[in-house]
Order: C-alpha cells, then structure tokens, then sequence
C-alpha cells in the first residue's frame, strides 16, 4: 500500500467517508476487441414531454433551415443525407446528451434530478463551516433523502 486518502464528496446515506488507497499490483495484460464503442445517448429524457418538445422543436429548427438551403439547388442524394443525419445527431446532442451512467430504465428523470438535488445538499455538509451551519445543511439532506427514497420506491412499483 502505497497512499490512502478520505474522499468526502461521496453521496451515500451515511455519516462515514470513503477511503481511497494506492496500491502496487502486478496485472495481466487485458486482450480487448478492436471495434469502436458508438456513443449512445439518453433518450430516456424523451420520456419527459418538455424534453420532447425542445427536441422536436430544435430538430424542426435545424431541418427546416436545411429545406431552405435545399430549394433550387440540385445536389446528390449523399450529401443531403449527410447533412440530414449530421442535423439529426447534433440535435441529439445538444438537447439529450451522453449517457453517462447505465441508469435503470425504471428511474424517472424526476428521480434523477432529485438523486442531483441530494448530491447537491451533501456538498453543501462537506463545505459548512459552523456547526449550526453543518446542522441546518444536515437537516435538509435527511429531508431530500427521505424524498429520493419515496420516489425510488413508487418508481419501481409503478415499473413492475
């Protein structure tokens, strides 16, 4: 063992921190497939009607600035599905996003922005400085942890 530090930002339900440790290891070598990963995107935010519409808006944009460029001009069936799909996949990107986790498909994005208002109010405990500030922020995240909880749970009543 090398290193061993705390780590106070983790979101857990627990007044304990984790520790980090450095160690030295021999490893195997690890024989991985040659193929490029394609980036997926979080199309469970299209399960939201807002999120839907500011896609379906923004796509409508970008499509509909391309017909007008399209008019009068005779090109090739390629390009036009290039620029189609790069219009389609720049969308995809400003609006929805990488995944970035493997979230299970029975969270809703309430949840997930209720699980981020948590991480929220534990960075606001790690940061307090008075105990009556470490207190109040405590407080809250108990709340908001009860709230994560409830909303986990009608979830994935409402899943199965």
């Amino acid at each position: 063992m090398k290193d061993m530090k705390t780590k106070r930002g983790a979101d857990i339900a627990s007044h304990h921190h984790l520790l980090v440790a450095k160690m030295k290891l021999k490893l195997k070598k690890h024989w991985t497939m040659w193929r490029t990963i394609s980036q997926k995107f979080n199309t469970a935010f299209l399960q939201d009607t807002n999120k839907l519409n500011e896609f379906e808006i923004a796509l409508s944009n970008k499509l509909q600035a391309f017909h007008d460029l399209l008019n009068g001009k005779r090109t090739i069936m390629e390009s036009k599905w290039k620029e189609i799909k790069e219009a389609i996949n720049s969308t995809r990107h400003e609006v929805l996003g990488h995944m970035k986790h493997h979230h299970k498909e029975w969270i809703t994005v309430d949840t997930l922005e209720k699980i981020q208002e948590r991480r929220n109010k534990r960075a606001a405990i790690n940061t307090s400085q008075t105990r009556s500030e470490k207190n109040k922020a405590q407080a809250e995240y108990t709340e908001v942890n009860k709230q994560v909880k409830r909303s986990i749970t009608t979830d994935k009543c409402k899943y199965v």
